[in-house]
C-alpha cells in the first residue's frame, strides 16, 4: 500500500470521527428513559406533555410507547379521543407482543367501539394472547367473554391463537 491509500485511510477515520462527535452531542436520552418520563407526566395528569413525550418513540415502533398513545386517544386525554387511532397504536403494540396492548384491542373487539360490531372471537383471541404475555388481568377478560361464547366461537378463537402464537410467541 502506497501513501495515498494510508492517506484516505486517516480521511475516512477523521470524517467518522466527526460523524460520532455530531451523532453524540445530538443525541437524546434512551427511548427507555423516555417512555418513563412520559408515564410520570400521564401520573401527574400532564397529558399534553406525555403525547409529545410519546411521539418520536412511538413513530419509531417501540411498543411501550405505542401502547400508551393508545392509551391516551382511547380515553381522550390530552387528545380527543379518537377510537380509529387508538385501536391502530394498540394494534402495532399488538404485533409486537405488548400484553396490555393486546387486552386493549380486546376489549376494543368485545365491545365493538369504534369498529362496525363486536367480535368475540377476535377479542377471545387477544385476550388469549394477552394471557401468554403474562398480562395477569387477560384471565379475568377470558373468563367473562367465554361466557358469552359458543363452544364454534371459541375453538375458532383458538384456531386464530394457534396461528399468532407461534411467531408472537415462540418460546412460550
Amino acid at each position: 500500500m502506497g501513501s495515498g491509500s494510508n492517506g484516505q485511510g486517516q480521511k475516512r477515520s477523521a470524517y467518522h470521527g466527526a460523524i460520532l462527535a455530531l451523532v453524540l452531542a445530538c443525541a437524546s436520552p434512551a427511548v427507555g428513559d423516555v417512555v418513563e418520563e412520559a408515564r410520570d407526566a400521564m401520573e401527574a395528569g400532564d397529558f399534553v406533555r406525555a403525547r409529545e413525550l410519546l411521539a418520536g418513540p412511538a413513530r419509531s415502533g417501540n411498543a411501550d410507547a405505542e401502547e400508551l398513545t393508545g392509551v391516551l386517544y382511547a380515553m381522550g386525554l390530552g387528545v380527543e379521543r379518537d377510537d380509529r387511532r387508538a385501536f391502530e397504536w394498540y394494534l402495532r403494540a399488538s404485533l409486537k407482543g405488548h400484553p396490555g396492548a393486546q387486552s386493549g384491542i380486546g376489549w376494543y373487539y368485545e365491545v365493538g367501539r369504534g369498529l362496525t360490531a363486536p367480535d368475540p372471537v377476535r377479542a377471545y383471541m387477544w385476550y388469549t394472547l394477552s394471557a401468554i404475555g403474562g398480562d395477569p388481568d387477560a384471565a379475568i377478560s377470558l373468563e367473562e367473554i367465554s361466557k358469552k361464547m359458543t363452544r364454534e366461537q371459541i375453538d375458532a378463537a383458538l384456531e386464530l391463537v394457534a396461528d399468532y402464537r407461534v411467531w408472537m410467541y415462540p418460546f412460550r
